[in-house]
């Protein structure tokens, strides 16, 4: 049974490329949403081998830390030329400076050493929500494209060599509006944490009035 979430919440994560998308997701619903970065949370140690252990070892860090419920993404790029890598590892392959210029280039890279044809991938983005008696939701979703030479500066991470199906453009050249893609009514939305959100939005949040 799926719990209603109001007040206030915890998003756990100290990126704010991330931060900037999930306060403009929860907008509608009148949910305050403070970080984690903010409140000076440790990040605590991702060991999970999915993208759903991750975040909710990010949840419940921080909803345990705060006593406030809390929500975490984990999300990558998975390529398929590359067995899904960087998969769960997206964010280390930006290195501690968090330089996905150089990640892209990896992925490049790699695929040229393969000598890989194939460009296709897809984003995943697991959003767990958690509350301070250990209960915990899952939603996922997934959105499938094409990469491409990089372009755009809008969005982050992996943005620019993402093209979704049925766009010419790449996420890094979407406004975030656009990457979004939310239709509240039919329950829709383009990029992967867009789509896990509006799952998340149906269980869990009303819109405010």
């Amino acid at each position: 049974m799926s719990r209603r979430l109001t007040g206030r919440v915890v998003i756990a994560t100290h990126n704010a490329g991330k931060l900037t998308e999930m306060r403009e997701l929860l907008a509608p619903f009148g949910i305050e949403a403070v970080s984690a970065g903010e409140l000076g949370l440790l990040e605590p140690e991702e060991t999970g081998t999915m993208f759903a252990e991750n975040a909710a070892i990010k949840a419940l860090a921080a909803t345990q830390a705060t006593g406030l419920p809390a929500f975490a993404d984990d999300s990558g790029l998975c390529v398929d030329a590359l067995d899904g890598a960087p998969g769960i590892f997206s964010a280390r392959w930006a290195g501690p400076t968090k330089d996905f210029a150089s990640a892209m280039a990896r992925i490049a890279s790699e695929m040229d050493r393969r000598g890989a044809q194939d460009r296709r991938a897809h984003f995943v983005s697991a959003l767990v929500l958690a509350w301070p008696d250990g209960h915990t939701e899952l939603f996922e979703g997934r959105v499938f494209g094409d990469l491409v030479e990089p372009r755009g500066s809008a969005g982050f991470g992996y943005d620019p060599i993402f093209r979704p199906d049925g766009h010419d453009r790449t996420f890094g050249e979407m406004t975030a509006e656009e990457k979004h893609g939310v239709d509240w009514q039919r329950g829709q939305g383009l990029s992967h944490r867009a789509r896990a959100f509006v799952d998340l939005s149906r269980a869990c949040l009303a819109p405010s009035a």
